[in-house]
């Protein structure tokens, strides 16, 4: 083994000290590279079977987790899964454009396979990401996307409300039921839907595309809500276009409609975010004049409160959103106040 040193007015102390060490070094060295080798080889042969892709007669793609103790992770944007991947629960399309990527993962996905890859084949018009259903676990720090899928059909289909709040994060944190992950304004909650059978359909992180997957697998079958409160795109903002997100948006209110004709659709602005007027706060709004045209199709009642939430000055207050973007219980207090007067009205407008 040979050390290279520098040269520099260092280099003889350097040199001593190389010379002392060096033996043991060596020998420390040699035990450290069997035990690698050792390690190397046991994670190798531990490591998971690639997820086997099949296709189906309808051309939809699935695969199944090689073992119980195993989930297949999936994404469609060309990217290798992760844990912020969505597990896959049921068969996925593959629209032209797109790629599927799936790998297994170990329950605590510290082990994982290679990666099976479909390429759709080119020729088709490539649909905007925002309307391709698709899972996500983005947030599993807070909560497990999957389980709180399973938790929330599971509801939607015992309690069968009259209001169901439809969103993101912002939506899952105010409160209500299912509970899981962080919870900002319970209080506010209760007061709010005291009397009124309600499920909260709101998914950290979640984006329209995810909404898209969770009506079409469970959440809204053989549902009749009076009213569907929903606010979702801002996990889209910096990565779609306006007109790809309202898009996404109008595709949500026409699931929700062709499910459940009757059902009114309460659909909110996307709320301001950003300490102070910026590029994202721009975006937000361009979306919002777009979601704006829907008012009065599909059954929909469009809302913007979002000025309510603002200063003069136009900044946001930590005190009404503590990072900007999520509301403190005092912002949930504002999101009630303002919906309250409309949501009383399609409540009693709904049709049984």
């Amino acid at each position: 083994m040979q050390i290279a040193l520098a040269s520099g007015p260092f280099q003889p102390v350097l040199a001593g000290v190389i010379k002392r060490i060096h033996r043991p070094l060596l020998s420390w060295l040699a035990t450290a590279t069997l035990v690698g080798s050792l390690t190397a080889a046991t994670t190798e042969s531990a490591a998971l079977p690639e997820p086997a892709l099949q296709r189906d007669a309808r051309g939809l793609f699935q695969a199944a987790p090689p073992s119980p103790a195993t989930v297949v992770r999936y994404t469609l944007d060309g990217k290798d899964p992760t844990k912020d991947a969505g597990v896959l629960l049921s068969p996925v399309e593959v629209p032209s454009g797109y790629t599927l990527k799936a790998r297994t993962f170990s329950a605590d996905s510290s082990t994982q396979s290679t990666v099976a890859t479909f390429a759709a084949p080119a020729g088709g018009t490539r649909p905007p990401s925002t309307v391709v259903p698709v899972t996500q676990n983005r947030d599993w720090r807070t909560y497990d996307w999957a389980q709180r899928h399973a938790a929330c059909a599971a509801l939607m289909r015992e309690r069968q409300p009259e209001i169901v709040m439809l969103g993101d994060s912002i939506t899952h944190f105010w409160g209500g039921d299912p509970v899981g992950g962080r919870r900002t304004g319970p209080d506010v909650w209760d007061r709010v839907f005291a009397g009124r059978t309600v499920v909260n359909l709101g998914y950290g992180w979640d984006r329209t595309e995810n909404v898209l997957w969770r009506l079409t697998h469970g959440e809204f079958e053989n549902a009749r809500p009076k009213v569907v409160v929903a606010m979702i795109g801002t996990n889209n903002i910096g990565l779609n276009t306006a007109d790809e997100i309202a898009a996404g948006v109008e595709a949500i209110c026409a699931e929700i409609h062709r499910r459940s004709a009757g059902t009114r659709i309460l659909l909110l602005s996307i709320f301001p975010r950003g300490a102070k007027p910026d590029l994202a706060r721009t975006r937000v709004n361009d979306v919002n004049e777009r979601l704006a045209k829907l008012d009065g199709r599909l059954g929909i009642t469009y809302l913007d409160i979002g000025s309510r939430f603002l200063e003069a000055d136009g900044t946001i207050s930590k005190e009404i959103m503590y990072d900007f973007l999520h509301p403190s219980a005092k912002g949930y207090t504002i999101w009630a106040d303002a919906m309250e007067p409309t949501l009383q009205r399609l409540l009693h407008e709904a049709k049984p």
